[in-house]
């Protein structure tokens, strides 16, 4: 029996960086893909194994699954908060996600392209499973149609409906350009404020920046409000330990996430290749009206 597991432990593992990048691209969240992905091997465990003929499909198959139940939870769960929101006069933009990126695959965010996540986030789950499987992983439709309960021909319809969605875009690869410079800006800040590099954090700013700073984050013994590039580098040098980049409504910013919970969220206007602009986000309110996405370094 301990063979087995050993066996099957190790035939899991070869096909765990495909399991973590299909579920990366179905959640968008790569804390949730951990999720799914762990959860794929409970149920391999759980498994007759020998019954199995093609692991690797099988395993592919149960984690869009999961990956499936989660995103139809998640819809659920926005449905709710918006129907409590339009109760109460407030619409939030969508609650955020729940997790930050694991450090040993830091660059998966950029890898599969800001945009295209940003678009993914707008088809339904079963139009969402269809495209990622089909287009990105070449998963056959006879294969994607019992995950979703829906014939070939159904299948084919809603990838061919995500795949028009995703190209009617307007400026999806300018979208996704920007992102990686803004990406690339405040990398280099985040580095110079890590290292103590006080002309690198110079570089990064323009000389008229201003740095906004919330209640929340002032009762912390912030300022409220400091300008002017030197003044503004000086409360950032040798900082910024323990903040991570994440898409912040839709631009690249940083968030201090401690066990994956943004609890300040520092959002950048960047103007010609300059941060023109800081506000340090701390209210828990103001957090929850946010999409933040963890990204990795």
């Amino acid at each position: 029996m301990a063979n087995e597991h050993d066996w099957l432990a190790g035939q899991f593992e070869e096909n765990r960086a495909h399991l973590r990048a299909v579920a990366y691209r179905m959640l968008g969240s790569l804390s949730e893909a951990d999720d799914a992905v762990q959860e794929s091997w409970l149920r391999l465990s759980r498994a007759e194994a020998d019954e199995i003929e093609n692991l690797g499909g099988w395993l592919t198959t149960v984690v869009a699954r999961v990956c499936l139940d989660m995103l139809r939870k998640r819809a659920a769960r926005r449905e709710d908060s918006l129907s409590a929101a339009e109760e109460s006069g407030t619409r939030p933009i969508i609650s955020h996600d729940d997790g930050a990126a694991p450090e040993d695959q830091a660059l998966l965010a950029d890898a599969v392209g800001l945009a295209l996540l940003v678009v993914l986030d707008t088809l339904n789950p079963a139009e969402r499973l269809a495209f990622v499987l089909h287009d990105l992983f070449d998963v056959p439709f006879e294969e994607i149609a019992p995950i979703v309960g829906r014939t070939p021909t159904a299948v084919r319809q809603l990838a061919s409906r995500a795949r028009r969605r995703v190209r009617r875009t307007p400026h999806a690869e300018a979208e996704n350009a920007d992102l990686s410079g803004q990406r690339t800006i405040i990398d280099a800040f985040l580095a110079a404020s890590r290292s103590g590099d006080f002309a690198g954090l110079l570089a990064a700013l323009d000389p008229d920046v201003v740095l906004r700073v919330d209640a929340t984050v002032v009762g912390a013994g912030a300022a409220a409000e400091v300008r002017g590039a030197d003044a503004v580098a000086r409360q950032f040098v040798g900082r910024a330990r323990a903040a991570q980049p994440a898409i912040i409504n839709g631009a690249v910013g940083l968030a201090w996430a401690p066990g994956g919970q943004p609890r300040v969220i520092f959002d950048f206007t960047i103007k010609d290749g300059k941060i023109v602009a800081i506000e340090m986000v701390g209210d828990s309110t103001r957090l929850g009206e946010m999409t933040v996405r963890m990204l990795g370094e």
